[in-house]
């Protein structure tokens, strides 16, 4: 089987042949056929940016409820509950992105399996417990129920 140079039309019996033939005889042509395709990583580029946009970019637009979980945090409520907690899940699903305004403390270690002295020093003995500027507490709420608890409009 032989390898034809397709600078020269010339036909070598190797690969390694052909290889050395280029390189000696056609070195620019070596060089251009190992530039890299800009095009494919502009390409590329795009798509990272695209992919990043399409996965972050509701946290950059409003969302329904930012006003009204801002609003909670700034009546001095708090949020007290740990990542393992279902129903502390649940309460956060309640707001969607605008999860990221509520006054969210995490009570629990990185392990699951201890408690942080900043919960312990609240008294906080379930999840999710609420704790309010009055100094009332509430457990699992509904949107209603934390709008008459901190004067919030639910809108």
């Amino acid at each position: 089987m032989s390898h034809l140079c397709v600078a020269c039309d010339k036909e070598f019996p190797t690969t390694e042949a052909l290889a050395q033939h280029r390189a000696f005889k056609h070195p620019d042509a070596v060089r251009v056929a190992r530039k890299p395709n800009y095009l494919l990583w502009i390409l590329a580029g795009l798509a990272v940016i695209a992919f990043l946009w399409w996965s972050f970019g509701s946290l950059l637009t409003p969302s329904q409820y930012d006003d009204f979980a801002q609003c909670i945090t700034d009546s001095g409520a708090k949020f007290y509950g740990a990542f393992w907690c279902p129903r502390c899940n649940e309460q956060k699903e309640l707001f969607g992105t605008s999860v990221r305004y509520l006054p969210y403390i995490e009570c629990s270690t990185s392990d699951g399996n201890s408690q942080l002295s900043i919960c312990a020093a609240a008294g906080i003995e379930g999840y999710p417990t609420w704790v309010f500027a009055d100094g009332s507490r509430g457990n699992v709420m509904s949107l209603a129920e934390l709008s008459q608890k901190t004067n919030c409009p639910l809108s």
